[in-house]
């Protein structure tokens, strides 16, 4: 197993454990109850395959989370006898998605079909192996219609959270219209805008900003209801709900009664804010936030009908003492990004063109990084220890007068 497959294993155990690390069950439950309960369901695991887990295996995960952090929940590497899965992610993908587009189609015209593509090598993967999977697959229960959808709203803040992004104006800047987005986050409990800012690009990068000052100001939620958007389904936000110990959820695709608070809040601002601006009057991104803060603002302090009257701010300090804070040390240690790099002969490894030096240990290694999204700081995480060490930016011209040792031929050592 590598270390991506790794990574996916301790995001998938992470996924079943979030409700009990983030708090989310009903305080009545015993943690016992809650091994008990989700060793009877089934999960399917990053393979594709459906498996259940015992409660001792769930409490064991729990157990090690609470010791070691996300990283307790990282597979140990370890030696194995080299044989491969009979089924490989590549193939078990390809069998789901030819189910789900065509619920009627046999194994039979499936398992010809990988063999036509190629997937399947001649004599390589048999028919009742194909067939046995998609038997695993529950297609009656996978692929059933949706629960009813019913209004609700949670008993206190910061219980759910709901993120996403509207377009919004175009603004010129330098002679060049360029379209602005607007990200924001909204407690379910206060409909307070917890989170919001704008940017020329809707991405992930931006999204982690809003949600990293939301946090900083508001603490924590325990639940995180995204978009299925790219700029929201990543690797990236998967890690930092793990790492901060949220349980993030994601709209089902054509759903969007599932985020329909921050959908409506969204249709206010455009109706109070944006309709009453003149993009004459702005010619930053800055002077526009500035706008933007503003009303957001008085929004917060704006009686509201759903809460009876009461402001939002007030309502969401109704429950100060659930707040749950971060110090500013493991905020900007758990939103820093992170990505995997091999480092060349000369130890120097490559981030978005930019090219930066490390100790000479790691030469040929492929390593794990860690950085912020301004590239300001990058970090190198130690195997052994987990600990980051710095790095930094490649200087050619310094290296160049760095004295070497040279070995001579008699065995010596000469400067």
């Amino acid at each position: 197993m590598n270390d991506e497959k790794r990574q996916k294993t301790a995001l998938f155990r992470y996924g079943i454990l979030a409700p009990l690390i983030s708090g989310v069950i009903d305080n009545s439950i015993s943690n016992k109850e809650f091994f008990r309960d989700a060793s009877k369901k089934i999960y399917t695991a990053p393979s594709g395959a459906d498996i259940t887990i015992s409660a001792v295996t769930l409490e064991r995960w729990y157990y090690n989370y609470q010791k070691h952090g996300f990283s307790g929940l990282v597979p140990k590497k370890r030696n194995d006898n080299g044989k491969s899965r009979k089924l490989d992610d590549d193939m078990a993908q390809q069998i789901r998605y030819l189910k789900q587009e065509y619920p009627r189609l046999p194994a039979t015209i499936i398992h010809q079909r990988l063999v036509a593509n190629g997937t399947i090598n001649k004599g390589g993967i048999s028919l009742s192996t194909v067939t046995r999977y998609i038997n695993q697959l529950k297609l009656d229960n996978r692929y059933a219609p949706h629960s009813e959808m019913r209004r609700y709203e949670r008993a206190h803040i910061n219980e759910v959270w709901y993120g996403d992004s509207s377009t919004g104006i175009f603004l010129k800047v330098n002679g060049k219209k360029q379209r602005v987005w607007i990200i924001a986050m909204i407690d379910d409990a206060s409909r307070m805008i917890t989170g919001i800012d704008v940017f020329f690009n809707d991405n992930y990068i931006n999204v982690m900003s809003v949600l990293k000052s939301a946090i900083m100001r508001y603490g924590k939620p325990k639940i995180l209801t995204l978009d299925n958007g790219s700029p929201y389904k990543n690797n990236q936000m998967k890690l930092l709900a793990a790492r901060i110990g949220f349980v993030l959820n994601y709209n089902r695709p054509y759903t969007p009664v599932g985020k329909a608070k921050v959908e409506r809040w969204f249709k206010t601002m455009k109706q109070q804010w944006m309709s009453g601006l003149n993009m004459d009057d702005y010619a930053s991104l800055d002077e526009l936030r500035y706008s933007l803060l503003e009303y957001v603002k008085t929004y917060n302090q704006t009686p509201h009908a759903s809460l009876e009257g009461k402001l939002p701010i007030d309502r969401f300090y109704e429950d100060g003492p659930l707040i749950k804070r971060l110090s500013d040390e493991q905020i900007d240690k758990n939103f820093l990004l992170e990505i995997e790099r091999r480092v060349s002969a000369d130890n120097v490894i490559v981030i978005d063109n930019t090219e930066y030096e490390v100790d000479y240990r790691y030469s040929k290694q492929r390593i794990k990084l860690r950085y912020s999204p301004d590239m300001a700081q990058v970090f190198l995480v130690n195997t052994h220890t987990g600990e980051l060490e710095q790095i930094r930016l490649l200087n050619k011209q310094e290296n160049s007068h760095i004295k070497r040792q040279k070995v001579s031929l008699t065995g010596g050592v000469k400067a």
